[in-house]
């Protein structure tokens, strides 16, 4: 890449740390109940009332294949724009907001499934820690965000 600087906004799940580009968030928030829709796919906690309009709510844990924990009390849902439409994704912790420079982001090795490699931009190298970065977008196929 050509060393710009992105900013990121790294959270972690199951004790991994994951970034995303600070322009795919429109808001963090604080864990709150959801409402559960029947019939809904595992990793759709259900939705919650956001601004006057119903918001998705979608556990990563669960979306990843991860066993399931309960959600603590640092877990924050993070709000995304996705082409249109807002998805709120649960968490557990969000660190912080850093510049990384994009030549510290490596591409996802071939050893990654091709499932992964649609929403993995790559791998960010921290000092001396290794961040999935993700695009957020990307988590749902279509046809899963017809579904919810």
């Amino acid at each position: 890449m050509d060393g710009k600087e992105i900013k990121v906004l790294i959270f972690s799940i199951n004790g991994e740390y994951y970034a995303t580009d600070i322009m795919e968030v429109e808001r963090i928030l604080g864990y709150e109940e959801t409402t559960k829709l029947p019939d809904s796919p595992n990793f759709v906690e259900g939705v919650i009332n956001y601004e006057g309009n119903i918001l998705p709510i979608i556990s990563l844990s669960k979306r990843f294949g991860f066993a399931s924990a309960e959600e603590s009390k640092e877990a924050k849902i993070i709000v995304t724009k996705q082409s249109g439409n807002k998805i709120g994704i649960i968490v557990d912790v969000v660190s912080e907001v850093t510049d990384v420079n994009t030549a510290d982001i490596e591409v996802a090795p071939d050893i990654v499934s091709q499932i992964s490699k649609r929403y993995i931009k790559g791998l960010i190298k921290i000092k001396d820690n290794i961040i999935i970065f993700l695009n957020l977008d990307k988590i749902l196929t279509e046809e899963e965000k017809e579904l919810i």
